[in-house]
C-alpha cells in the first residue's frame, strides 16, 4: 500500500464524522433544534432546500428553518441512508439519501418524501461542516406551507 498508516487512519476518522455530520443533521431538524442545525455549517455555508428556501450563514439558517418548520417539529421523521462520499484532503463532496416518514391521519406512520443532498463540505480545525447542501425532492410528498 502506498499510503501510510496514519493516512488511512485520517481518512476512516474523517468518513467517520461525515457519516456523523449526516446523523446530526437529521435529529436535529426532527428534534427541531434549529441552533445546533446552523453549526453543522461552516460559518458562511449555504442550505438550498428548494422550495422551503435558501440561506447563506448560520444565522439565516437558524432563521429560515425556524420560520418554515418551527410550527412543525414532531411531525416528521428523517432517515438517512446511502451516503457515497469523495474525500480530497480537508474538503469533501457527497451524496446522501434522505427519507421522510410522517404519521398519517390513520395513526400509521409513513413514507411522505424521498429526496438525495448534494453537498460541499469543509474540514475547519479538525470538524467537519457543510460548506454547501443542497436537497432535492425525488418522490413529493408533502411541503411545508
Amino acid at each position: 500500500m502506498s499510503e501510510s498508516l496514519e493516512a488511512r487512519i485520517t481518512r476512516l476518522e474523517d468518513l467517520l464524522a461525515i457519516n456523523q455530520l449526516f446523523i446530526d443533521y437529521g435529529e436535529h431538524l426532527d428534534a427541531g433544534d434549529f441552533e445546533s442545525y446552523a453549526q453543522l455549517f461552516a460559518e458562511d455555508g449555504e442550505v438550498r432546500l428548494g422550495p422551503m428556501g435558501r440561506a447563506t450563514g448560520r444565522a439565516d439558517i437558524l432563521a429560515l428553518m425556524t420560520a418554515t418548520l418551527g410550527d412543525r417539529v414532531g411531525e416528521t421523521f428523517h432517515i438517512v441512508s446511502s451516503p457515497r462520499i469523495a474525500l480530497d484532503g480537508d474538503r469533501a463532496t457527497s451524496t446522501v439519501m434522505w427519507s421522510v416518514a410522517s404519521l398519517a391521519d390513520d395513526g400509521l406512520a409513513r413514507i411522505t418524501m424521498v429526496g438525495h443532498h448534494l453537498d460541499d463540505l469543509v474540514k475547519h480545525d479538525g470538524r467537519w461542516y457543510f460548506q454547501r447542501r443542497k436537497g432535492i425532492v425525488n418522490l413529493p410528498g408533502r411541503l411545508p406551507a
